[in-house]
């Protein structure tokens, strides 16, 4: 167990203090430095050997990206009258051309180019989004790929007119969409692997004092390209802080143009100097924030009303604070919530229930970690034979589907606290997965998490015992709003970080989960449990129902 300190919940990019101090005298370099694989790629496509004729790229289908490829193939045409045509949004008589009749003399007719007459000998970068929302243009598109002939149409399907002779079209094709609508397209077309080259546009880059210089390069590349103003040191080291947490891992920072531009955007209307400041940067996240904030405001209202019952304070048996994170569909930003999870122990044959699952509001991959946790304590239990008990564990006042296993720490805790009948401080909150031998794995949406749980506990006021435990494999991943990281720094809040189940379980009820075999004298939690077993099988705490009772009673007299 590792209690972390405040410099370890922001990335601090101590490594890289140099690189950043030298940020004014970098050149603009466009975002290709850092796609070698996409440049790679598009090299091949473009190259005078027309092999492969067919790119797939998945990339957001957004403008940005289209104009960010359409810059990387004209940089790396092999002549530069190669022409390079951007195919957004169109439909198949704007794509392929179509053959119209004279209105004057309608045994005549009259062709009209379209794109991909004037994309011949070059490059077509076209949306995935139009092919598959348009049937018809597939078929043709490949056809023209495959043969380097394109077929006129006549624009209208029920109107007779000559039509000309197929023309010549050899042109190289990028195809850019989404991962979900790429794997619609290959599912429809699985011969496009003996024809195509794939890529992706890579969202995030591995930041480390070698290439720190070619990331920010870049980001001033941006910077000049939306016209906004110059980046103080302060200003670049905060928007590498955002990037951090964007990207929720502290070596990685982030390339989608989208969230540069909208971050830098902000950051330049929230400026009155020629430059863009630090505290210009921290004005324009809080007021991004601000706007999107209603529906995190109004869940923590919930709770602070006690509409939603979460306990900051005191202890329990059998209950404890999990950490959720809620993406509502629609909303733009994913939020923390703390949810309270209990257990409840009766006789029985063993069984886990999970409500939720039981209750179809619980996926696959939460009913997946429940039953891993499961496995963990039945084998940490080693009984001769099955659980005398059996339990239930839910997520109270929770009305739509849970799914993940991130909350399989927590629900261990609670079982194990309702099993030994030993107490739960409340002013803790777990969030963790677990395997089968109790290492504790990453989990998602962790900065939101503690956020979500900090601030119920300032609304009530910090005792300087409250707190997160965590995975310790997700330090790597903080990157704490400024009000959480002062609170930590000031001793009134605590972040704890755990590789093993049993380090959770002291911070939590105060005593270990099992001993060293040499150490009688301290008490555990199995102990207990053994004990609760041991007196069960002996009968001394055998619970009698009504029914019993009677046939007793009538077998007495």
């Amino acid at each position: 167990m590792q209690e972390v300190t405040w410099q370890s919940v922001v990335p601090q990019f101590s490594h890289v203090e140099q690189h950043i101090e030298n940020y004014a005298s970098l050149d603009a370099i466009a975002p290709s430095a850092l796609q070698p694989r996409l440049k790679d790629s598009i090299q091949r496509t473009v190259h005078e050997s027309r092999f492969p004729r067919l790119l797939l790229v998945t990339a957001p289908d957004v403008h940005d990206y289209f104009t960010l490829i359409e810059k990387m193939v004209t940089d790396h045409l092999p002549r530069p009258d190669m022409p390079v045509v951007l195919a957004e949004n169109f439909n198949e008589t704007q794509l392929f051309g179509a053959v119209y009749p004279n209105q004057q003399d309608v045994t005549t007719s009259h062709s009209v180019r379209g794109l991909l007459h004037q994309a011949n000998g070059g490059v077509l970068v076209i949306s995935l989004t139009g092919i598959i929302s348009q049937p018809n243009i597939w078929n043709r598109l490949k056809s023209v790929i495959s043969t380097n002939t394109l077929h006129w149409h006549c624009a209208k399907a029920d109107t007779y007119c000559d039509l000309p002779a197929p023309e010549d079209v050899s042109v190289s094709v990028i195809v850019i969409g989404d991962r979900s609508l790429m794997a619609d397209f290959e599912s429809g077309e699985p011969e496009l692997h003996g024809i195509s080259s794939y890529c992706e546009y890579e969202q995030d880059f591995h930041v480390n004092a070698d290439n720190i210089d070619d990331y920010l390069s870049v980001i001033k590349g941006f910077q000049q390209q939306f016209n906004v103003k110059p980046l103080t040191n302060g200003a670049v080291k905060r928007f590498m802080q955002a990037g951090a947490r964007f990207a929720e891992d502290q070596e990685r920072l982030p390339l989608c143009p989208s969230w540069i531009q909208t971050i830098l955007r902000e950051a330049d209307y929230q400026s009155n100097d020629d430059v863009i400041s630090e505290s210009d940067l921290d004005a324009a996240i809080s007021a991004k924030y601000f706007r999107e904030s209603y529906l995190p405001l109004r869940a923590v209202d919930d709770i602070h009303k006690g509409q939603v019952f979460i306990d900051t304070e005191g202890e329990h048996i059998g209950q404890v604070n999990g950490l959720t994170v809620i993406e509502m569909p629609g909303h733009p930003m994913a939020y923390g919530e703390p949810a309270r999870i209990s257990c409840v122990v009766h006789f029985g044959d063993g069984d886990i229930a999970d409500v939720e699952r039981k209750a179809e509001l619980g996926g696959n991959i939460h009913a997946k970690g429940m039953m891993i946790m499961q496995a963990f304590v039945s084998a940490a239990l080693d009984l001769d034979e099955p659980l005398p008990y059996s339990a239930s564990i839910v997520f109270e006042q929770s009305y739509c589907e849970v799914d993940g296993d991130s909350a399989s720490l927590a629900e261990l805790c609670a079982f194990v606290s309702a099993l030994s009948q030993q107490p739960i401080n409340q002013s803790i909150a777990i969030t963790g997965a677990v395997d089968q031998f109790g290492r504790v794995q990453a989990v998602g949406g962790i900065n939101e998490k503690i956020e979500g749980f900090y601030h119920i506990c300032e609304h009530r006021g910090l005792s300087g015992e409250q707190g997160v435990i965590l995975p310790m494999t997700n330090l790597n991943a903080l990157c704490l709003s400024k009000d959480v990281t002062e609170a930590i720094r000031e001793g009134k809040f605590h972040i704890w970080a755990v590789e093993n189940v049993e380090e959770a379980f002291p911070l939590i009820t105060g005593m270990p989960f099992s001993g060293e075999e040499d150490d009688e004298e301290t008490e555990t939690l199995l102990d207990k449990i053994a004990l609760r077993i041991d007196m069960f099988h002996h009968g001394e705490h055998r619970h009698i129902s009504l029914i019993n009772r009677l046939k007793n009673w009538f077998n007495k007299h």
